[in-house]
């Protein structure tokens, strides 16, 4: 079961208690009957570690899509096409 953190709007006291995910939120101070707050901090998880990318679980060999040969081909038409001009005059 969690551990949820409260303060009083009114008194300010601040504690902390057990109560389950079904458990309604508590909304009277056990000090002055005030009002409470449910506080709220950083969560305390940090994924490390490999499996948390996109590309840890593909394959680099297993690609569909290949950019290799359309790029190299792309530019080589253009830049022979120049060189060819200028040799020419």
């Amino acid at each position: 079961m969690p551990t949820y953190a409260y303060a009083c709007k009114d008194c300010d006291h601040a504690f902390d208690i057990v109560q389950s995910f079904s458990d309604s939120s508590l909304t009277e101070c056990p000090e002055c009957k005030g009002a409470l707050r449910k506080k709220f901090n950083s969560v305390g998880v940090v994924f490390k570690g490999s499996g948390f990318y996109r590309t840890d679980s593909r394959d680099a060999k297993g690609s569909t899509v290949s950019a290799a040969p359309a790029s190299p081909a792309a530019p080589a038409a253009p830049a022979a096409a120049p060189a060819t001009a200028a040799a020419a005059s």
